[in-house]
């Protein structure tokens, strides 16, 4: 096997941020001449990239290099050439308790250095996220704003939603998965009975979904790294967040990104 074969296997490849992100991270890989494949359990990801079902990664091949996500192995696999831990949480993935039971890697890759300091981790490396790649649209003033991200507690989009009525916003189109069932009743459910908020699920199309709205609010508690403020610039989208939605991240160019993995990696 080659020794620049890059696995990337997460724990969650439903919609989600780290979702997005390694889908661009192996996109980018192969379309540099890095062989990469994603896993996962959930089949979201298929038609995206480079992809395939958790169960058939066959961890531990000779001179593999792994990118691991949001799960837990063993042991270091000892075949394996360099083992990556990406950590794209905070407080739902406790990384120096887990640390403490079983060290199954080499070396723990965060995406902001906000996350990092969190998790008290300041000898560890941080490369950003591969943005998805938008473009500016020339569109009609709608007075239509946009809430995008998954419909938990933590990214808040009720009070996105209440924040965009204030406004003055005609209609307010609300992207993203239940993931909360519990949450979506008690919070969410009475919002969607107003006809100037509608709720639009998760949307695979970002381009269509930016080119629908003419201002996004972000009121999420916490980001490790925040998609939605470089997708409303690229775009030309207004962007409302608020502090709290600000991780610090810097934002790189795909070539930077890549020469940072290619190095973690020893390619």
């Amino acid at each position: 096997m080659s020794n620049n074969k890059v696995k990337i296997i997460s724990g969650w490849s439903n919609p989600g941020g780290s979702t997005i992100a390694f889908i661009n991270l192996c996109n980018l890989f192969n379309d540099n001449d890095i062989d990469c494949t994603l896993y996962g359990p959930h089949p979201w990801i298929e038609d995206k990239c480079k992809s395939a079902h958790i169960e058939t990664a066959n961890v531990n091949e000779e001179g593999e290099n792994l990118i691991l996500h949001y799960l837990q192995f063993p042991d270091r696999p000892p075949a394996s050439n360099r083992v990556i831990f990406n950590c794209h949480e905070t407080v739902l993935y406790p990384i120096k308790e887990i640390e403490k039971q079983v060290k199954f890697w080499d070396q723990v890759c965060f995406v902001s250095d906000s996350q990092r300091k969190f998790h008290d981790m300041e000898d560890e490396k941080v490369i950003p996220n591969v943005v998805s790649k938008l473009k500016h649209k020339k569109r009609k003033e709608r007075h239509v704003a946009g809430v995008i991200g998954s419909l938990d507690v933590n990214k808040r989009p009720q009070l996105s939603v209440e924040k965009a009525l204030a406004a003055g916003y005609d209609k307010v189109l609300v992207y993203g998965a239940k993931t909360d069932e519990v949450f979506f009743e008690r919070e969410l459910k009475t919002l969607f009975e107003d006809e100037k908020v509608e709720w639009k699920d998760h949307c695979d199309d970002k381009q269509k979904m930016y080119d629908s709205v003419d201002a996004v609010f972000h009121s999420s508690m916490s980001e490790t790294f925040n998609f939605i403020k470089p997708e409303c610039e690229a775009t030309g989208v207004e962007y409302f967040g608020m502090e709290t939605a600000e991780s610090g991240a810097e934002y790189w160019s795909d070539d930077k990104i890549l020469e940072a993995w290619k190095e973690c990696f020893g390619f």
